[in-house]
């Protein structure tokens, strides 16, 4: 009899031990199961959405540098060069000479004129003298008054043809002072048009002459964009790699039939360093009063009908987190953010990274992002 109690302590002790060991069991593996579940969820990054009531928005517009003085300078006579005495990129003064035409045939005929006019100068004074001569006798009854009217007409001619010779030869002495090209103003000789030997037309440019100084940029902007600027006002102009300050010199009065812009004269400081010809870049900012929030650029993703969505982090019915996706509207981007409205509300949590693995409904687990 009491090796049967014995038998049966033991066994109720090994009860007690078996069931201690299935309930350690069993408590490991839920606390194996739950690490491996939150193992599970895809880890994203959330970041709490801010309302902003405006946006502060940067453009950029393009456009040229031209010199106030750019010009295609030519003889005002057409001729043959007879010497050119600059070349392209030679710096010139104003009042240097830069061409000449020949000039033989105007030198001829300028001698000529001089020889008549030094004619008629002598027959003009021959016929006052024998005018003079006409006016005694007549005094004394012994010339006609048709010999004093037909003197009188002739010291008359003799004079309109003096003057009209020495018209021709100022003309001619015009005309080969012309064949002397000079430069209107000082600058440099961007390109030579005209060989030596040619017969150039009247007008006919031999040169671009770009002057050194009053460099401007012409720069086209939006029409709304021009009615927010004023004459003098100090914008930011880019030039290659140099950053500079502008004074806006002049606000074009229609808009360009071909860009539908309205051109900026923008002056630019004589000490830069800038060439004839080189892109210019407005650089615009314009606070528009539009409500939205700021995003990275990371947290959009592609939407159907062509808009966009982003994903927030809600808790579920059963207390796990969760994703949602949302349409938006992309207001504005720069180059690491946007500025979006549509279904999202301030203080709601948007997933910035990691959505490329995301569904709707799918369980996170949520990392605060730093603000923007």
């Amino acid at each position: 009899m009491h090796g049967i109690n014995q038998r049966v302590i033991k066994a109720s002790t090994s009860v007690v031990v078996i069931a201690a060991l299935s309930a350690g069991t069993l408590s490991g593996c839920s606390e194996q199961e739950a690490v491996q579940t939150q193992a599970r969820l895809q880890p994203v990054t959330t970041l709490a959405l801010t309302k902003s009531d405006s946006f502060e928005q940067h453009q950029t517009y393009t456009g040229v540098i031209r010199s106030a003085n750019t010009t295609g300078i030519g003889f005002e006579l057409g001729g043959k060069l007879d010497s050119l005495l600059v070349d392209s990129g030679d710096s010139v003064a104003q009042g240097q000479i830069l061409a000449k035409l020949d000039t033989s045939l105007l030198l001829a005929e300028q001698k000529q004129l001089k020889a008549t006019l030094k004619q008629t100068q002598s027959d003009l004074d021959l016929a006052i003298n024998n005018l003079d001569r006409v006016v005694k006798l007549s005094k004394q009854n012994y010339a006609s008054e048709q010999q004093l009217d037909e003197s009188e007409q002739r010291v008359q001619s003799l004079k309109a043809s003096k003057q009209s010779l020495e018209a021709n030869l100022d003309s001619t002495s015009l005309r080969i002072e012309k064949s002397t090209l000079v430069a209107p103003f000082s600058g440099i000789i961007s390109k030579r048009q005209q060989n030596l030997g040619e017969v150039v037309n009247a007008g006919t440019p031999v040169f671009t002459l770009i002057g050194q100084h009053n460099q401007l940029a012409y720069i086209g902007v939006p029409v709304d964009v021009a009615q927010t600027l004023r004459t003098n006002q100090q914008v930011d102009v880019t030039v290659g790699k140099h950053d500079m300050v502008g004074l806006i010199a002049g606000i074009s009065g229609e808009v360009d039939t071909v860009t539908r812009t309205v051109q900026l004269r923008i002056a630019l400081d004589p000490k830069e360093t800038i060439i004839n010809g080189e892109i210019a870049y407005l650089d615009y900012q314009q606070t528009m009063a539009t409500q939205g929030y700021w995003v990275p650029i990371s947290a959009l993703t592609d939407g159907v009908r062509g808009l966009w969505n982003v994903f927030v982090v809600k808790q579920g019915e059963q207390g796990q987190t969760v994703t949602e996706r949302r349409d938006v509207e992309i207001i504005y981007t720069d180059d690491t953010k946007a500025f979006i409205k549509g279904a999202i509300d301030a203080n709601e949590l948007l997933v910035v990274e990691g959505l490329h693995k995301l569904v709707a409904g799918q369980q996170v687990s949520p990392t605060p992002a730093e603000a923007l």
